[in-house]
């Protein structure tokens, strides 16, 4: 397929192709040996002079950007939240014990306003999680944008393919293909979910999104990974941090457990800030009211 990001049919289609049933998985050690050389390659691949990583702090983030580093790539990093962003703190944590260059910007309640306007409008959908999470990627890829890089690499995709969200626990209910399916199912409808969301914005900026947890053979490679290698009741993501830990990037960074995009970059506490200076009691309310 030429292009699965060109529509929803596209990207549907492009899942369905990769599909496996869940007696395809492995625990072995090779099929994760061939995991951590897909994701190798294909951030080698999109590591193309000059581009950008948004950067959380997150182990997906800061996968991506040690292992570029460890390339040799030269490249920067871009944080943003508002003030107590907990990610703001990891990242500069982070991006000082691995010599990474960070560019990161502290949103003043004002500043933040302006970008929830944009991408509210963007998006045309008063939603909460999307503008939350839309805001945080518009804001680190405008930081990009003035630096003149126009590729950014996200972490998006790999809370999917590595059973990353609390619905893939509880999917389990004691049946390891349940957690399997419940990943294809979050492949499947990522078109709505976050694509869209990445897209439009992306096209707004002049930025080209790189997503290598969304390549081809990694998700195939993923998804014959037996999920209780991914997964289990106090630990998400379990087999990509154990393959960052093996390439050398320190556990307590591998390990980090994190929230979500909208919390960590403290965004959804600048939205209730924001529905109540103008006079609404629920965020979505406020959402509602930018749209034009």
């Amino acid at each position: 397929m030429e292009n699965p990001f060109a529509s929803e049919k596209d990207w549907k289609a492009f899942v369905a192709s990769l599909e496996n049933p869940f007696s395809g998985t492995s625990e072995g050690k090779e099929q994760v040996r061939i995991l951590s050389d897909a994701l190798l390659k294909s951030i080698e691949k999109d590591a193309v002079e000059p581009f950008g990583v948004l950067f959380s702090g997150g182990v997906d983030s800061t996968f991506i950007a040690f292992m570029a580093k460890k390339m040799g790539k030269k490249f920067t990093c871009y944080s943003v939240g508002l003030e107590g962003s907990q990610d703001l703190e990891w990242a500069q944590k982070i991006s000082k014990a691995l010599k990474l260059d960070l560019k990161l910007k502290i949103l003043s309640l004002d500043e933040f306003e302006k970008i929830v306007k944009k991408v509210t409008n963007l998006l045309n959908e008063p939603d909460v999680t999307k503008v939350g999470v839309g805001s945080v990627f518009y804001a680190a890829a405008s930081l990009a944008r003035k630096d003149k890089a126009t590729r950014l690499f996200s972490g998006l995709g790999s809370e999917e393919i590595f059973a990353g969200y609390d619905r893939h626990w509880k999917a389990f209910e004691g049946k390891w293909e349940k957690v399997h399916a419940e990943c294809w199912n979050g492949l499947k409808n990522m078109w709505e979910r976050d694509l869209v969301r990445d897209l439009t914005i992306s096209k707004e900026l002049g930025i080209t999104p790189l997503v290598p947890f969304l390549d081809k053979d990694v998700i195939k490679a993923a998804m014959r990974i037996h999920p209780k290698l991914k997964i289990n009741e106090t630990q998400k993501k379990i087999v990509l941090r154990d393959i960052a830990v093996s390439l050398g990037l320190p556990a307590e960074f591998a390990q980090r457990k994190k929230k979500a995009a909208q919390y960590g970059s403290s965004f959804v506490k600048g939205l209730d800030k924001l529905a109540k200076r103008n006079g609404f009691e629920y965020k979505k309310d406020y959402l509602k009211s930018l749209l034009k």
